[in-house]
């Protein structure tokens, strides 16, 4: 009787959002949504940023887990100051491109609050280590 009675612990907010800016595959999508925007016609300023997340992807798989969040939710702040810049017509909020377009907006503001919260909150343990193995 007292498995039916106790509870799973929940997490919590903060947790969800350290969870999303630790993995790598919210850097991956933002930087698909980012290169189908702006590939046709080809915007060169939008297209330098998929590189940089791609190479944030890239450090969060080799453990460097708080730098990747860092990188990570510095240029999503930027393509975001960069996108709310363009004027959109109202009709063409509503189609294929706008939801495109709104999609990469909010990927943006969730990369850069859970990607600011763990590069805020985290420890370079395993950085620290190994630098100190190479001076003994």
């Amino acid at each position: 009787m007292t498995d039916k009675t106790t509870e799973k612990a929940r997490k919590s907010a903060i947790m969800y959002a350290k969870d999303w800016g630790e993995n790598p595959i919210p850097p991956t999508l933002l930087a698909t949504l980012i290169t189908a925007q702006h590939l046709r016609p080809p915007q060169f300023l939008p297209l330098l940023f998929p590189p940089i997340l791609l190479f944030s992807t890239y450090l969060n798989l080799y453990s460097y887990k708080t730098d990747a969040a860092g990188i990570s939710a510095a240029w999503s702040g930027l393509y975001l100051l960069l996108a709310r810049r363009r004027k959109q017509k109202f009709g063409s909020k509503f189609g294929v491109r706008g939801v495109v377009r709104g999609a990469t907006m909010g990927v943006c503001g969730v990369n850069l609050v859970s990607g600011g919260l763990v590069y805020v909150m985290g420890k370079r343990e395993k950085e620290g280590e190994a630098e100190g193995e190479g001076v003994k």
